[in-house]
């Protein structure tokens, strides 16, 4: 379980505004081993944390290279896996890494998105000189990619994913993306620094948004005994629930703010932040 809220306008008016603001929760098993965002070795170009899952390693849910390729990943839930599927994020990784634009690889993907359990795919080229385009390619929802619109603020723009396609108005995301919404508005007459706190505050609210029939229809018997800890923004359980949090800022000028807060081992009141900031060679 994941979620994902995004706003992007190519092309600000204000020298002031964010060409992308992304404000994104990663929910895993918390012994699940990963490393923390960085820059890959000697790969100075991409950014991203790690699963570093035995058969997995080297996947990941989110990330952004200094070329101007962003990709990130959620999970859709279905009630059983197919364990011999392949792991999903070699999906993010390879289009970091890949010289194709998003649109073309998101086409591969789906001629490919069978070998897959269900997946949701964003990928993105960030280009200062020839405006962002962002994509969307989900494999339980429709066989074609989409080119996705930004539209004038407000609140047109903004998508919300989580664990079924795009937009699908699970209750937490509809939650969440007012709190997102509200944020950004705020956001607007505030430093970078608040706008990065006020999003992280957002990510963390652990308000369970019951009743919601339209998780427990989808997930049936695998996530009805557990609703009530699914069913808010920031996922608390035993052993599995959020362990990231992502805020990615990209200004008019390709300025990007990339900051992570993650868990300390399995303890949930225990976190780090860091930052890092780069400028976009596009």
């Amino acid at each position: 379980m994941c979620i994902i809220f995004f706003k992007f306008d190519p092309r600000p008016v204000s020298k002031n505004a964010y060409r992308l603001i992304l404000a994104a929760n990663r929910d895993e098993f918390y012994h699940r081993p990963a490393r923390a965002a960085d820059f890959w070795g000697s790969n100075n170009e991409v950014l991203s944390g790690l699963d570093m899952e035995e058969g997995k390693e080297g996947g990941t849910w989110l990330g952004v290279s200094t070329r101007g390729k962003l990709a990130a990943l959620t999970n859709y839930l279905q009630p059983r896996l197919n364990h011999d599927a392949r792991g999903r994020g070699e999906l993010v990784a390879q289009f970091l890494t890949s010289d194709m634009d998003s649109l073309s690889y998101l086409k591969k993907v789906s001629a490919e998105g069978h070998l897959y359990n269900g997946f949701n795919l964003i990928a993105a080229d960030l280009s200062t000189e020839k405006g962002d385009v962002v994509c969307y390619y989900g494999n339980r929802g429709e066989r074609e990619p989409v080119v996705l619109v930004p539209d004038p603020w407000p609140p047109a723009g903004t998508y919300g994913l989580s664990n079924a396609l795009l937009e699908t108005p699970w209750r937490k995301l509809c939650f969440g993306k007012q709190l997102f919404l509200e944020a950004v508005e705020r956001g607007r007459e505030l430093p970078r620094d608040a706008l990065v706190a006020q999003l992280l505050d957002v990510l963390s609210n652990d308000e369970a948004q019951l009743p919601d029939p339209a998780i427990e229809a989808q997930g049936r018997e695998y996530v009805r005994p557990i609703l009530s800890k699914y069913a808010a923004v920031c996922v608390r359980c035993p052993d599995y629930g959020t362990r990231t949090n992502t805020v990615i800022l990209v200004d008019a000028d390709g300025h990007v703010t990339f900051t992570e807060r993650s868990m300390l081992g399995s303890d949930p009141t225990r976190w780090e932040t860091t930052t890092h900031e780069f400028r976009l060679q596009s």
